[in-house]
């Protein structure tokens, strides 16, 4: 088991060419379909000159041959998280080349050529091989590159088959999360084409979508707590339940709350696994729900040592996953229970300077959530301005109290009453300077708050929402995909809108002209839209768009035409669509 990920083309070539190895939109896609698209991206790369490439790519079938194919034509694959402007530029200067659907800018290449598979020109790849550059989430800071051989990826598989392969049997991969990060990329893709599992090629960001995949046949999915805890309620779960393995959860901690919840809708009690891209898997465990305790100890996986460094109690690993052998020591606290187990305590490295005194983000981020007024909060250390020292932002998502309270007083009030939350506590120049009050945290597709997210939200106008009517204005948005030409967004129309106000009564309707409004309003924020609007064209609206239903809003900006085209749909309807016109001020 091993070497199988060494050996994947030779043991994928071996299976009969009818045999599926995935979906792709309902179709199935067969191993002589998937061996067919691993030689034409290995034709390609074979042809480009350098070493290091930069792959992304959304549908997981095509990710996975691209990957083969690169990897036996001897390149470096770099993955991204995503496809933002800063994500891209810091690769460029790391890559001599980009792969699939980064921004026409960087002059992305795919493979046009259809060639012959011979399986002859597919050796194992060496163990050493260094194939992958992973980064990490970002989450607490600017995402790292993780450098991996073909040796510790292999070795994943094969721990992760070892711990859970007995639970899945022979089921199908459904996920959530993209492959563009480790987690996914491990559970998603690599270890399901290892031992046999059928994948389907695109993530589920809708959970309406996701409840009926879920209940056509034996499966497992593979998650973050972020969609875990956002999984609604009022949808029929009975299928998905009956077919259900089991379900997998990374990237962040689980709640007790959030674990009680998927584990009554899904049937299954969530596997979380614990780990980073620097390190690959460390431990996982299944909580006991029947506890009312948020913590619940870790049990390290397979092959995995840990230790505790004794003066501050820092976590140490070592393991095959790991680069290098010996000793790694990580930034997270932890405590023994007994000899196999250990709890988390939080992370050490989220201390700042700031005016030399040494601050922790974690204890300012305890204190402010013990307020009444907050729900989720999360500090970002950032220069404030050109001229000014480093100080602390504070992104801020309001409790319903904390709502209320600021439709009664204003934003100065609440400012002031979480900055006397901290009196005593924290020193002055600690203290936030900046406060942003969203609708929700931003999150990438791994369901992750990163620090880019959070900064880019300070130019968007939903960053601080704060009107004389205190109802909003604009909808829950979650970026899903963005290049240069095109951005989907996922958003959710809050039941309190301003604009259901008095349309329809009977039920929350959204307004025509709202959708067209939206469109307009994040058109301007993702791209530089001519600065005067001329007429709308093709307008259809085809099906209702309710209160607190998720759809995604796609935007594609064609700058020689100065036109918008814009598409609301969900995993069952059309919604509605158009094309806006645009002109420049001193046009005639």
């Amino acid at each position: 088991m091993s070497d199988s990920l060494l050996n994947l083309v030779q043991v994928l070539a071996a299976r009969p060419s009818s045999s599926v190895l995935g979906w792709r939109h309902q179709q199935a896609v067969d191993a002589a379909d998937f061996l067919a698209s691993v030689a034409r991206w290995r034709n390609l790369l074979s042809a480009q000159a350098g070493q290091n490439f930069a792959l992304y790519l959304e549908d997981s079938l095509e990710f996975a041959a691209a990957l083969l194919g690169g990897w036996h034509a001897g390149k470096t694959l770099w993955l991204s998280a995503d496809t933002l402007t800063s994500s891209c530029t810091a690769l460029a200067l790391q890559v001599d080349g980009f792969l699939g659907e980064f921004p026409s800018e960087y002059a992305p290449v795919q493979p046009t050529v259809e060639v012959p598979f011979q399986v002859t020109a597919y050796p194992a790849l060496e163990s050493d091989f260094l194939a992958l550059v992973v980064h990490t989430s970002g989450s607490t800071g600017v995402a790292q590159a993780c450098p991996k051989r073909m040796s510790q990826l292999a070795s994943e598989v094969a721990t992760l088959e070892a711990q859970f392969g007995a639970a899945l049997g022979r089921c199908a991969i459904v996920a959530t999360v993209s492959h563009q990060h480790i987690y996914g990329l491990l559970f998603k893709l690599l270890w399901p084409l290892c031992v046999g599992r059928a994948i389907h090629a695109h993530s589920q960001n809708f959970p309406e979508a996701l409840a009926v995949l879920l209940g056509h046949a034996p499966c497992a999915l593979i998650a973050s707590p972020a969609h875990l805890k956002r999984l609604p309620a009022h949808l029929d779960w009975s299928a998905a339940r009956q077919n259900l393995r089991a379900v997998f959860s990374s990237g962040g901690p689980l709640s007790l709350a959030a674990a009680q919840h998927s584990a009554a809708l899904l049937g299954q009690i969530p596997r979380e696994v614990y780990g980073s891209s620097e390190t690959g898997g460390i431990a996982w465990r299944q909580r006991d729900l029947q506890s009312n305790s948020e913590d619940a100890a870790w049990q390290a996986l397979p092959g995995v040592n840990w230790r505790l460094e004794p003066q501050e109690n820092l976590l140490e690993v070592r393991s095959s996953h790991l680069l290098e052998d010996g000793w790694l020591r990580l930034a997270d606290r932890a405590q023994a229970c007994g000899e196999q187990h250990f709890l988390l305590l939080g992370r050490s490295d989220r201390i700042v300077k700031i005016e030399e005194k040494r601050v922790s983000l974690d204890a300012i981020e305890s204190l402010l959530s013990a307020s009444s007024l907050v729900a989720e909060v999360r500090l970002v250390a950032q220069q404030l301005y050109a001229t000014q020292r480093e100080g602390l932002i504070a992104f801020v998502v309001l409790s319903d109290a904390g709502k209320s309270y600021l439709a009664q007083h204003g934003k100065l009030a609440v400012n002031r009453s979480l900055l006397a939350s901290l009196s005593g506590a924290v020193e002055a120049v600690a203290l936030p300077r900046r406060w942003r009050y969203l609708e929700q945290m931003p999150l990438n597709a791994q369901g992750k708050t990163t620090q880019a997210l959070l900064l880019e939200s300070l130019s968007s106008e939903a960053a601080a929402p704060i009107k004389a009517d205190p109802r909003p204005r604009l909808p829950h948005k979650r970026l899903l995909e963005r290049d240069a030409k095109r951005v989907a967004l996922e958003v959710i129309a809050p039941a309190d809108l301003l604009y259901f106000d008095g349309h329809f009564s009977q039920v929350a309707i959204l307004p025509g002209v709202v959708q067209l409004d939206w469109a307009i309003h994040y058109g301007r924020e993702y791209f530089a839209l001519p600065s005067c609007f001329e007429a709308v064209h093709a307008l259809k609206f085809q099906q209702l768009i309710r209160a607190d239903t998720p759809v995604t809003l796609e935007l594609i900006f064609d700058v020689q035409k100065n036109s918008l085209n814009f598409r609301y749909f969900s995993a069952l309807h059309a919604h509605s669509s158009g094309r806006i016109l645009f002109r420049a001020a001193d046009a005639i």
